[in-house]
This record gives structure tokens, C-alpha cells and sequence, in this order.
């Protein structure tokens, strides 16, 4: 007799990395769906997405400031 959940899909209450680095990404360019929305707040921990937020900014203000010095220093200053 064959197993019929191994073709169901998942239902984990607990994201994986990767389900909270696309969340956090997709929401702060502003792109987020409704439907994961709605999944980051059922499943999701607060504390998670609050850490991971912070990563997100901190990284895309560094970003940012680089990619400015390097057009001002091309531009000859």
C-alpha cells in the first residue's frame, strides 16, 4: 500500500530560511502578495521577520551608499 501524503503538500507551521529571506525581500521592494502575507502572519515569528527586516535595510542602505562612492568616483569628483 503506498503512502498517500508523500504527493500532498506541505503544512509546516515553521518556515524555512528561504520562505523568510523572499518574504522579507518581496515586502521591502513593496512587491509582497497577499497570499504570503497572509502565510508570513500565521506561520511566521515576529522576532524572525523583525531581525531579518533589519538585516534587509542595513544591507540595501550599504548597497546604496557603494554604488553612490563608486559614481562619484568615476564622475572625477
Amino acid at each position: 500500500m503506498t503512502e498517500q501524503h508523500q504527493n500532498t503538500p506541505k503544512d509546516d507551521s515553521k518556515m524555512g530560511l528561504w520562505d523568510i529571506v523572499k518574504s522579507v525581500f518581496a515586502a521591502g521592494l513593496g512587491v509582497q502578495s497577499s497570499k504570503n502575507r497572509e502565510r508570513d502572519f500565521k506561520q511566521g515569528n515576529a522576532k524572525v521577520f523583525f531581525v531579518a527586516g533589519l538585516i534587509f535595510t542595513g544591507i540595501f542602505i550599504g548597497s546604496v551608499y557603494g554604488v553612490v562612492q563608486m559614481v562619484l568616483a568615476n564622475a572625477g569628483r
